[in-house]
């Protein structure tokens, strides 16, 4: 569902991504890890298409991001929070969204039930909590009823019943067959709902593969994270 292939970017003289590769499929829940900095955003945005990368290719469904008509059916993201402007109130922030790709507006209730969002839908939204702001983010990714899920952090700011909550819409996303490709410092949220895992160190993939293969000859995932990126060397100093 999700292609990255090759994938290079540079920034002047230093190289973000070399070459990196890896896929997210249908029915699973990706995980893509590394330390900050390690090119994570970079290869999200390259993905939905809001950066150039300097080589390889960065599909969905095979095209390119721009290529698609209407994307937000195909492809919901979120990343940097909800994107939405302060004064806006959620539901002026989805029905601009709805419409700029032909959603039909009775999806924008239908979403902001779906994240908890009901009763704040016409409250401004810079007087959301950051958590909110996290649910909004959410409800702009779903209203396409896309295939595919992208979200950079989507726990940040969230409660422990809005991080158990979004896990059981993660999964529930991937157990009807949807693609999820999300980043986290979460180790051990990660560990409870990912399926496959891609981790990325210095614009390098350092380990990719199912859960148990990337964590294998480790205690936990945490401690598999620290020895791949070298991490683990620089805690010991």
């Amino acid at each position: 569902m999700l292609l990255i292939e090759q994938l290079v970017k540079r920034r002047g003289s230093r190289t973000v991504l070399d070459r990196i590769g890896f896929h997210a499929r249908s029915g699973r829940v990706t995980a893509f890890l590394g330390p900050n900095g390690a090119g994570k955003s970079s290869t999200l945005r390259i993905l939905l298409g809001l950066d150039r990368a300097d080589g390889g290719r960065a599909l969905v469904r095979g095209r390119p991001y721009r290529s698609l008509r209407d994307p937000l059916r195909t492809v919901g993201s979120m990343l940097d929070g909800s994107g939405a402007h302060r004064s806006r109130t959620a539901r002026d922030h989805l029905a601009w969204v709805a419409r700029s790709n032909g959603i039909p507006g009775r999806r924008i209730g239908e979403v902001l039930e779906q994240v908890g969002l009901a009763d704040a839908g016409r409250t401004r939204v810079g007087r959301y909590s950051l958590g909110m702001g996290q649910r909004l983010g959410l409800a702009a990714a779903l209203l396409g009823e896309p295939e595919a899920l992208v979200l950079d952090e989507p726990v940040n700011g969230l409660d422990p019943e809005g991080i158990r909550w979004i896990r059981g819409l993660l999964r529930g996303h991937a157990d009807a067959g949807g693609t999820v490709l999300l980043s986290s410092h979460l180790m051990g949220e990660v560990a409870g709902i990912a399926d496959d895992l891609v981790v990325i160190s210095g614009g390098r993939i350092v380990s990719a593969g199912t859960l148990d293969e990337v964590t294998a000859g480790h205690a936990s995932l945490e401690d598999a994270f620290f020895a791949l990126t070298g991490r683990e060397q620089e805690a010991a100093r």
